[in-house]
This record gives C-alpha cells, structure tokens and sequence, in this order.
C-alpha cells in the first residue's frame, strides 16, 4: 500500500504560501514513502491526507488545514515510530534551553549583579545549551537511521 498523493488545487498556483505549504507537504508524504513503514501507520497518515483533499473551507482555513495535517503525521511518525525530521530536536531544545535554562541564569545574573535588567543575560546562553543538545540528539537520530531526509520549513 502506498500513501495517497496531495491533490492538487488552483490555489496553490495563485497563493505563493499555499503552495510552500502544499509543496513541504508532498516532500514529506514522498520521504515517508521512501522509509517503508508499517501499514497500520500509512493508513493513518493517508486519513490525515484524504481530510487535506477532501477539505471544503475557504483558501485560509485550507492552509491552517494542511500545516496541521502536516504536524500531526510528524507527531504521528515520532511517537509509533521514533522517526524524525531533521533539525527536529534542536528546533525542541532551543525552546527547552531558553526555558530550562537561561530564565534561571538570568535570574542569577540580575540577583547576583543587583539589577534585574540582566535577565535577559541568560536566555542567549540557555539557546545555546538547548542548540547544542539538541544537534546532538539530532546526530544520535540519524546515526540510529531514525532521522527523515526532510527538514520541516
């Protein structure tokens, strides 16, 4: 079994951002493919597709559509598979970094200066660490062969 194509529409050929969004879609169904997974999970991510071309809304509502389908196949492929696409842990932990870490380093920084204007001292540092575990995450990934050859844009 194969997964279904995305159909084509006339607004992806008028509006410029429907087709970068048609076109990271397609690239993503043609990556998965070339991964041979089970059939239970493509029959899923087809699901996902058939609601994509047989969706009825206005032009707006399909490019929330489609970018939503496109998130949950990702979901989809890293919880019943452990695959992911590339750059996805470094996009996670960037977040995680700033959060985890830098928020608290900036507090360090402010109390131990004695200004709080010095908070944002510690987010660059905390994207720092969050880029450089996640590089390595994602260096982990695809050493395991559990990395798609597709970067989401």
């Amino acid at each position: 079994m194969s997964l279904t194509p995305l159909t084509l529409r006339p607004s992806f050929e008028e509006n410029p951002k429907h087709a970068k969004a048609a076109s990271n879609l397609s690239t993503l169904i043609a990556t998965i493919e070339q991964k041979k997974i089970p059939l239970a999970q493509q029959q899923k991510i087809n699901e996902i597709i058939t609601g994509v071309n047989n969706f009825p809304g206005p032009d707006p509502e399909l490019l929330k559509q489609i970018k939503s389908a496109q998130a949950a196949i990702i979901k989809l492929l890293d919880q019943e598979l452990n695959l992911v696409p590339q750059n996805h842990y470094q996009l996670q932990w960037l977040v995680l970094g700033m959060a985890t870490f830098g928020i608290p380093l900036g507090v360090v920084f402010g109390i131990s200066l004695g200004n709080l204007a010095f908070l944002g001292i510690g987010l660059p540092i905390g994207m720092a660490i969050g880029i450089a575990i996640g590089t390595s995450k994602d260096k982990q990934a695809a050493e395991e062969g559990r990395q798609l050859d597709w970067v989401a844009k």
